[in-house]
């Protein structure tokens, strides 16, 4: 396993982060805020631009979309035909936005006032003189192009009609095609998208929805409750669910499904896996999260690794090779092997409160990608209102002056021993 690392802080926001995307390979969206309460605290979006500047990743605030009194708890985003849409769970509703982009110069980015000094992003005013200069320089010398983003609402629909109804999850089909949520009142709703016009609603779970995920084909949606069931249910129409599951824990206590999440299989082709994270159900004494992996055709559990705290948090890049878990307790993060469950990075208290969401840069995502001397990154977000991100040194590498002196090494021990025998 590689040592404990971590790249540390990327930006600090000023309110609790809840749910975290990607907008390309470099661009990514956080979400979040204090809720409707006159607590002084926002809710909304901001996107922010990842690079590398050969030591460490840095953040730099591209924009900012305040949401009114209505707080993001989830999210999800797909790009359709040039067009990038974001969902987002507010309360009762499911709002839809249209993402635009459009690049611009790098001075007009620059003029916005949005820089990131020692990778922490940080608001500074310049005063018109500044700003009059760096135009005058920028005019000469710099053609360089940078996306920029507006956030537009468009539709909204109530997707949970409990009680006190609240959307717990969202998630947009790989295709863009379908969009599934999930609530307090227990059931699964399809609907087609972007039109959100329901289709169908799947009625298994006999408590509140915690996490949805489409397969990589789009053929499947698993769905988790409190119930303590994941349900697997084809997509092409209402029926009894294809398979449904239950925690399956080696240590005989009872574990409750936490998040689902699938990923394709990178060593058979139109093959993918399906990755669990799950809780005791009990809270006395120290307890241990499970993470598992299973095969979503015949609902077989593959492996089991014990966690030494409760999960809050689960993704698997867009290329299946790694996944990435958030804990419960002590805001830890960690990243595993995808086919063997093997733990390759682990980095302890990376969030002073519990994790609310992982997510790797991804590598096959739109634009050009963040060129770094990480084999993977993986981006963290928690209430305590901080994105970070944590890389995975490439493993088994060994410097070329290590691999000398080895080679030296070996060889003067060989001539030292054929000495000693009279070889």
């Amino acid at each position: 396993m590689s040592p404990n690392r971590s790249d540390g802080l990327l930006a600090k926001v000023d309110f609790p982060l809840y749910t975290l995307q990607t907008l390309t390979n470099r661009h990514v969206i956080v979400a979040g805020g204090g809720g409707a309460s006159n607590t002084g605290v926002a809710n909304g979006f901001e996107i922010f631009e990842l690079s590398h500047n050969g030591k460490r990743f840095v953040a730099e605030e591209v924009m900012r979309h305040e949401t009114g009194p209505n707080v993001v708890m989830t999210c999800s985003v797909r790009s359709i035909q040039n067009r990038t849409y974001l969902t987002a769970g507010q309360e009762s509703h499911c709002q839809l936005y249209k993402v635009n982009i459009r690049m611009v110069d790098a001075a007009e980015m620059r003029r916005g006032s949005f820089r990131a000094e020692n990778g922490l992003v940080r608001r500074r005013r310049r005063t018109v003189s500044e700003n009059d200069n760096i135009s005058k320089k920028n005019n000469v010398s710099n053609t360089e192009k940078r996306m920029s983003f507006e956030i537009r609402p468009c539709d909204s629909v109530q997707t949970d009609f409990s009680n006190d109804p609240l959307q717990r999850v969202v998630r947009i089909s790989n295709n863009g095609k379908l969009m599934a949520t999930g609530g307090i009142d227990t059931k699964v709703r399809v609907w087609t998208f972007p039109k959100m016009e329901l289709l169908y609603v799947l009625e298994k779970h006999t408590k509140e929805l915690d996490d949805l995920d489409f397969s990589p084909c789009d053929t499947t949606l698993v769905s988790i409750g409190k119930d303590g069931l994941a349900c697997l249910w084809s997509t092409a129409g209402l029926r009894p669910p294809l398979l449904t599951l239950t925690c399956q824990p080696p240590n005989g206590n009872k574990y409750l499904f936490r998040r689902c999440r699938f990923g394709p299989n990178e060593d058979k082709e139109d093959a993918h896996r399906m990755f669990t994270i799950a809780n005791p159900l009990s809270r006395s004494g120290k307890q241990k999260g499970l993470l598992q992996l299973w095969d979503p055709k015949d609902g077989s559990l593959q492996k089991t690794v014990l966690v030494n705290e409760s999960l809050s948090a689960l993704t698997v890049r867009d290329d299946g090779r790694f996944v990435g878990v958030g804990t419960m307790f002590s805001g830890s993060v960690d990243i595993y092997i995808a086919f063997s469950l093997q733990r390759v990075l682990h980095v302890r208290s990376a969030h002073r409160m519990f994790v609310t969401g992982v997510q790797f840069l991804p590598v096959r995502g739109y634009g050009p990608a963040v060129a770094s001397r990480s084999e993977a990154a993986l981006l963290s977000i928690s209430v305590d209102n901080c994105l970070c991100v944590h890389s995975l040194p490439y493993r088994g590498s060994v410097p070329i002056w290590i691999a000398i002196v080895l080679i030296i090494f070996v060889l003067f021990c060989t001539f030292s021993l054929c000495s000693y025998l009279g070889i």
